[in-house]
């Protein structure tokens, strides 16, 4: 049975190119997208109070969706900011200090612990514990902040979320829609996500330093200045900042076994950590602050708070467009999809899919491109159960295959929507080392592209054994 295509399918497809083009051409993508989302309200209802309407419950809804992220991210900032002016920091990555000295090996020793890291509670969480403990040692090295959020980024949101060893979360959804045991999709996207990380991580690498080299990108004044140059307050003695230094490592390692323990995951690994660093902040600055200790706390907060909405700013608008291809078209313009529709996104999946013809290597590079589409929400998962039952089929079609499509879907999908080019999923890694989120999914694109491509190739040979 096909998916019938509308006009509505026709402009969201159109903006999408329109919006990615803008990106690469390096300009606001703002007004672009409340075109393109008034324009879907306005070809769904016909109306132009609804569609006027929609542009602000589209902000509205986006925000709603992101407001977690924005939160983790606030709160963790504001952590940071009292650990580095109360000299905290110094004595917590002193031991980091000694192993990392080089470019490369912060490039590779904060990718490694962000993997191992996000196997166990999911990426956000991970990067906002690791991020400020870590940045100020990467560039004090010479790795620059883009560099970092790079290295967080590819090996958090990319490698270890798309396989999700772990927690399952994404095998889970796959492996249901594909009708086959989660165990299978796991076994068969080892090889894929292996390839993929080592080929994404490496050419990002190697593009890294060749800018480095020919001094396109390095450590800026203003970021030495912003990790090195707040103000100390000597209040703490060293024994103090010591004890400190090891008790929220500590505390925070206690989350993590919480999380493997009662199976947190998601937004609930995040609220375990926020709740956790709330009690930091509070810790540090009755400690550090005393009398003024009930003031500061409040004063953290608001500096973390002023971080968080101002990098959040630009993602809104965009969140909102995107978040039309899914369910935020219905909560926001009501029940005008065309009748049989599973929204946008995944109608144009579907008709993709239904529209080549079967072939191993047309199988593996249709689930590829169908994963990548499903991505393009941000999200990464509303769309791997599509990729799921897609496998299904194309291996009905081909007599084989089913686990190793339904592995590539699914790394297609979180590759491109997890948090590694769509701009607003890469909001954490890029809130931490203040950066561009739009910069950094341009430094991606690259290196995922050129993953993807070798990734669909290998299995393509793996459907042909």
């Amino acid at each position: 049975m096909g998916i019938e295509l509308t006009m509505l399918h026709g402009v969201y497809l159109l903006f999408i190119f329109i919006i990615i083009g803008i990106m690469i051409m390096r300009r606001d993508t703002t007004l672009i997208c409340v075109i393109g989302i008034f324009l879907l309200g306005l070809i769904a209802s016909s109306s132009l109070n609804i569609a006027v309407s929609g542009i602000f419950n589209s902000f509205i809804f986006a925000i709603r969706e992101l407001l977690g992220t924005i939160l983790i991210i606030s709160i963790i900032v504001a952590m940071s900011r009292i650990l580095i002016r109360l000299g905290i920091n110094e004595v917590m990555i002193s031991p980091f200090t000694k192993m990392i000295r080089t470019p490369a090996l912060a490039y590779w020793t904060i990718g490694i612990l962000m993997m191992v890291i996000s196997w166990f509670f999911w990426p956000s969480p991970a990067v906002a514990l690791l991020g400020a403990v870590l940045l100020p040692v990467a560039l004090r090295v010479g790795l620059p902040a883009l560099g970092v959020a790079m290295a967080m980024n590819l090996f958090g949101h990319g490698i270890a979320l798309s396989g999700d060893y772990i927690i399952q979360g994404a095998p889970k959804l796959t492996a249901d829609a594909a009708g086959i045991p989660v165990g299978e999709v796991m076994a068969a996207s080892v090889p894929l996500v292996i390839i993929m990380g080592a080929v994404t991580t490496v050419v990002a690498f190697w593009m890294l330093k060749r800018d480095m080299r020919k001094g396109k990108l390095s450590v800026s004044e203003e970021e030495l200045v912003l990790h090195q140059e707040d103000e100390k307050h000597e209040v703490l003695s060293y024994q103090t900042k010591k004890l400190l230094s090891v008790l929220i490592p500590i505390l925070l390692l206690i989350d993590v076994v919480v999380m493997f323990t009662l199976g947190l995951q998601g937004g609930d690994a995040t609220a375990l950590i926020g709740g956790t660093v709330i009690f930091i902040l509070i810790l540090i600055a009755m400690l550090g602050y005393r009398n003024q200790g009930m003031e500061k706390i409040t004063s953290y907060m608001i500096e973390g708070f002023q971080f968080g909405f101002k990098v959040f700013g630009p993602v809104i608008p965009i969140a909102a467009f995107f978040y039309m291809g899914d369910a935020g078209f219905t909560s926001v313009f009501g029940e005008l999809l065309p009748e049989g529709s599973q929204g946008i996104v995944n109608d144009l999946g579907y008709a993709l899919a239904q529209s080549v013809p079967v072939h191993d290597s047309i199988a593996a590079i249709t689930l590829t491109i169908v994963g990548s589409i499903t991505g393009l929400d941000g999200s990464g998962f509303s769309g791997i159960s599509l990729v799921g039952s897609i496998a299904s089929l194309f291996a009905v079609a081909i007599g084989k295959g089913i686990a190793t499509l339904t592995a590539l879907g699914q790394i297609s999908a979180i590759w491109v929507g997890g948090g590694t080019l769509v701009p607003w999923a890469l909001i954490p890694a890029a809130a931490i080392c203040n950066v561009s989120p739009f910069e950094l999914a341009r430094r991606n694109l690259f290196p995922v592209i050129i993953g993807l491509f070798v990734t669909t190739i290998a299995a393509m040979l793996i459907l042909s054994i």
